[in-house]
């Protein structure tokens, strides 16, 4: 591997190993989540999904055809859970430095499959750019051989999809943050956002209380690393370097500073394609170097793999039209995708940022006067109680919590089947608390206060959060409140024979 020749064997073994403990993670979560809220007796049942979406379009097969996935054949629980960690499985296998076509389009595939009968609990745009970022990753690998450094070179037409990718993912992020409210152009957006944040962490406190000097300062790096870092990211090698340092950079410090599930890492991948051989053999360890440099030594070029880069390359280009038309829209839109198959998509977040935090806490009662609070794994509610680090996992709930905090009931109907099932000590349902305030027995009231929390100033007492009060968001419910049971009927979440 000369330092003048641009190769990218390392560059693909770190593509593949940072993307195969992704899919592991993204399955983990589902492993573990998905019964609780897509499960026959899930929050939002997937059987019920099926049957909708199957009578609005008529057929299985036109089902399919909308939304691809494995779960038209079996929306049962066991499959939920099987799938799921059959993909950990393969993940893991990927992770360990062994991945070819073969098993990176079942990842695809299996990924898919929970993304599109996921409902809301798989909105977020981060779950579209793994299937995009993973169906690059199928093409970069020889079909059958699984070595970690085959002599098969990756094809360079896929590393030029990848940086069209992370040119798209950031460019679209700061489009629409600059469109989108004022706090990002007059550079005030961080001294709101590591408090109103989905879900901070142990380091959003101090983010928080940085002078306001520097948290403007990093508001403006922030528009350097997503308005001005991605045009260089096609420039020759130095430009190149640098945009692929800032970028990633920018990614750290996000990754520090909050839970944003594995978002921020899936950003990473297709970044880490911005630089070649010669950059990576100076960071990693001299034995990966060296088997890298063999595999160089002796390569075998397959046409295949050639050509099917380039058939890809033709069909990506004709799928980025609409993304990038919506990106330079003065009606842009975030986290879309403009095909069945999620190939190629627009990014964005946090057009909006918001100036309070709201939280919804939920509380169960014995007899109507003494409430107790079910703690989010998440979420604030304790006062006292430093954030914890939750990502690269992600907390479905938490995070649909976070966003029906700013919404009514009306919007997030589920809650009230969360409701009904907390009522029953439904033992799906409470493990998406941290713990059960009634374990000996179910609640007899259950209700949701909505509340307005505030970071602290670090102080001896230990306390983290100071919270307002603002009003019932769910008033006080029972299993004899025949309006919540005639919603749940209409629903289909509960059966009108129980």
């Amino acid at each position: 591997m000369s330092g003048r020749t641009e190769s990218y064997w390392l560059t693909r073994f770190v593509i593949l190993r940072l993307l195969g403990a992704i899919y592991a993670v993204a399955f983990v979560v589902a492993a573990n989540q998905a019964v609780p809220l897509i499960g026959a007796n899930g929050l939002t049942p997937l059987p019920l999904f099926v049957a909708r979406v199957h009578d609005a379009l008529g057929s299985t097969m036109a089902a399919f055809l909308r939304l691809p996935s494995l779960f038209w054949l079996n929306s049962g629980d066991a499959a939920l859970v099987g799938v799921a960690w059959i993909g950990c499985a393969l993940a893991l296998v990927v992770m360990a430095g062994y991945a070819n076509a073969i098993m990176m389009a079942l990842l695809w595939a299996l990924y898919m499959s929970f993304v599109h009968v996921g409902q809301e609990w798989y909105g977020y745009g981060w779950e579209v750019q793994l299937l995009e970022t993973g169906f690059l990753a199928i093409f970069l690998c020889p079909l059958l051989d699984p070595r970690p450094f085959t002599r098969k070179p990756p094809p360079v037409a896929i590393i030029w999809l990848y940086r069209a990718l992370i040119f798209r993912i950031m460019l679209g992020a700061g489009l629409i943050k600059i469109r989108g409210d004022n706090s990002w152009r007059d550079l005030t957006a961080l001294t709101y956002h590591f408090e109103t944040q989905p879900i901070p962490n142990g380091l959003s406190r101090w983010f928080h209380f940085l002078p306001r000097a520097v948290l403007k300062g990093g508001t403006l790096c922030n528009h350097i690393a997503e308005l001005g870092a991605p045009w260089f990211v096609f420039w020759p090698r130095i430009g190149r370097y640098i945009a692929g340092v800032v970028i990633i950079a920018f990614q750290l410090v996000i990754i520090a500073s909050g839970n944003l599930s594995f978002l921020n890492w899936l950003t990473i991948v297709p970044a880490l394609a911005c630089f070649d051989d010669s950059a990576w053999r100076r960071v990693l360890p001299a034995a990966l170097v060296r088997r890298a440099e063999i595999a160089a030594a002796s390569p075998q070029a397959s046409q295949m793999m050639r050509r099917t880069s380039y058939a890809v390359a033709a069909v990506v280009a004709v799928l980025s039209i609409n993304p990038l038309v919506n990106m330079f829209s003065s009606r842009q839109i975030m986290n879309t995708s403009f095909d069945p198959l999620d190939l190629v998509n627009t990014y964005g977040a946090f057009g909006s940022v918001g100036k309070e935090r709201l939280n919804v806490v939920f509380e169960g009662s014995a007899d109507g006067e003494t409430w107790r609070e079910y703690p989010y794994k998440g979420l604030p509610v304790a006062l006292n109680e430093r954030p914890p680090q939750i990502a690269p996992y992600q907390l479905r709930l938490d995070w649909q919590m976070w966003f029906a905090a700013m919404a009514t009931p009306a919007e997030y109907p589920w809650t009230l089947n969360l409701c009904w099932k907390l009522l029953h000590n439904d033992r799906d349902a409470v493990s998406l608390f941290r713990g059960n305030p009634f374990p000996d027995a179910p609640p007899r009231y259950v209700r949701a206060i909505l509340y307005r929390y505030k970071f602290v100033r670090p102080n001896r007492e230990g306390i983290w959060w100071q919270r307002e009060k603002l009003g019932d968001w769910l008033p006080s419910l029972s299993v004899d409140n025949r309006e919540l049971v005639d919603v749940l009927e209409r629903a289909g979440w509960i059966d009108e024979h129980r």
